[in-house]
């Protein structure tokens, strides 16, 4: 039986590892940096590079790595540069080898395997570690309490019951049907189903709808741990690039991609998009569900963020569901997560009606159904008010954690560019033309998760960015950009340690 379950071509690692050396944002060819753009032997440079692909989850473990003679012609670099390289990894348990069988990524024992999503940093490790990983926020308390405090008033009648219901709560779909209402679109209960969480929303129309070799348009940057679902789906994901400085979507782009890929479904986040935190126009909306419907491709869009206007004076534009009246085109996933509290894991879908039939049958073959106490309690909140309570105390924390963030990373890190977005949870960051990866991975040594670029990419893309949450403030704000600064000065520099550094940052 073979021992690897994949392979990386020569072509498709020096194109990864080119990736990882950016300076003024340009990419530099892997050959030049492995044989000069660090103060490490090309060696040296080449196996540290490989390693961070690994632990990245861009090369997956158990992959067959190509042979010494055919990556250094992709490198052009000696195969004496690539066999030293090859058992530096050997030696550090990221690489193993048999006869006949050449080389295969590994993980050294005890290590966690990687993934290309995002995971949330163990409680443990919250005294040591900041983590900017995930964008989440604690709960709006006294309002979760409360709402509990609710739901569990409501219960006993359910208790009565068998507790399965796979479209979710009648009093939800009702408080959600109405919530869609009150914002201008008219919805029935038998167009919501809830869902656990959003991503659950998410996987189950990718289940219906997606078969494993199937194009899925995706927004590029966009949501790692989206992609990364897609990506076990089997989905061959299709990236549309956004506009720049947060102006939302380049709708010719999108056109283009609908009419010439013509994907079976399209992933799009309109509002406060995650992690650029672009909001799309009213325009852009009406244009790209026109385009959608013409080339017969699904919009699932994505409300998460949609109740996370930081700043008064924007304007939401309406729903992207609003310019599909019919309900053939748009599929809407919203959620209680990111909104109120990571740890209330209630999402729903708005679809037609025979949509909502459809994924309802279809999950008797993954959950059964969401928590009845948990749908109990986003009920609570909705029809008491609390909802809107609890959501002014989530955005008055995520707009002071917004601007403490912004101001220090001006001050420690003032060629880092950005554009400071009007909502939602994070920041978009491009690192001076360094390796987001390789700051990612500094900073993990120095006390601070940030997660790089290519987590939101597809294919290598956008190495030279990083994503920051607005989840701390204050003076933990400061310590996270001092650290990220001692980071990016490590990778400028090419130390491996904040010994090596020119300077170093209290920390």
């Amino acid at each position: 039986m073979s021992p690897w379950t994949s392979a990386v071509g020569a072509p498709q690692l020096a194109r990864l590892l080119g990736s990882q050396h950016t300076r003024d944002g340009v990419a530099a060819g892997a050959a030049a940096s492995l044989t000069g753009a660090r103060r490490v032997p090309a060696y040296r440079s080449l196996a540290d590079g490989v390693r961070l692909l690994i632990l990245e989850g861009r090369v997956p473990v158990a992959a067959r790595l190509p042979a010494e003679r055919e990556l250094a012609a992709a490198l052009a670099v000696s195969r004496t540069t690539v066999a030293a390289a090859y058992e530096a990894l050997r030696g550090e348990g990221y690489l193993e080898s048999r006869r006949g069988a050449g080389s295969w990524t590994a993980m050294p024992a005890g290590s966690p395997l990687p993934t290309r999503g995002l995971d949330p940093l163990p409680p443990e490790a919250a005294a040591s570690v900041i983590d900017l990983g995930c964008a989440a926020l604690p709960a709006p308390e006294p309002w979760l309490t409360r709402a509990m405090r609710g739901a569990l008033d409501e219960l006993p009648p359910y208790a009565h019951t068998h507790g399965d219901y796979p479209a979710g709560l009648p009093a939800l779909r009702q408080a959600l049907a109405d919530r869609y209402t009150a914002r201008g679109i008219p919805t029935m209960p038998e167009q919501i189903m809830v869902t656990t969480g959003a991503m659950g929303a998410v996987a189950a129309a990718c289940r219906l709808m997606v078969r494993p070799g199937e194009r899925v348009a995706v927004e590029s940057p966009s949501y790692a741990n989206i992609l990364q679902l897609m990506r076990e789906a089997g989905a061959r994901l299709v990236p549309v690039a956004m506009a720049d400085r947060l102006a939302g979507w380049d709708i010719p782009s999108w056109r283009q991609v609908l009419s010439a890929a013509a994907p079976r479904l399209a992933y799009v986040i309109a509002d406060f998009h995650n992690p650029t935190g672009a909001l799309a126009t009213e325009d852009q909306r009406r244009r790209l569900v026109d385009a959608a419907r013409s080339a017969g491709t699904i919009l699932i869009a994505d409300e998460t963020m949609a109740e996370l206007r930081l700043d008064d004076e924007v304007e939401l534009p309406r729903p992207v569901c609003a310019f599909d009246p019919a309900g053939s085109t748009v599929i809407t996933v919203g959620s209680a997560s990111k909104t109120f509290w990571a740890g209330l894991r209630i999402g729903w879908v708005r679809a037609a009606p025979d949509v909502i039939r459809s994924l309802v049958a279809a999950r008797a073959y993954a959950d059964l159904g969401t928590p009845v106490i948990e749908q109990l309690a986003v009920a609570w909140l909705l029809n008491t008010g609390g909802w809107e309570e609890a959501i002014e105390i989530r955005r008055k924390l995520a707009r002071g954690n917004r601007d403490a963030l912004v101001e220090a990373l001006r001050r420690h890190l003032p060629d880092w560019e950005f554009t400071v977005p009007h909502g939602g949870l994070t920041l978009w960051a491009r690192t001076g033309g360094l390796s987001g990866s390789r700051i990612a991975e500094a900073g993990a040594r120095l006390g601070v998760r940030v997660p790089s670029g290519p987590r939101f990419g597809v294919d290598g893309a956008f190495e030279g960015y990083v994503r920051l949450p607005f989840t701390v403030g204050g003076a933990v704000a400061e310590k996270a950009a001092t650290r990220l600064a001692s980071a990016a000065d490590l990778v400028a520099t090419g130390a491996t340690t904040e010994a090596e550094a020119p300077r170093t940052y209290v920390a």
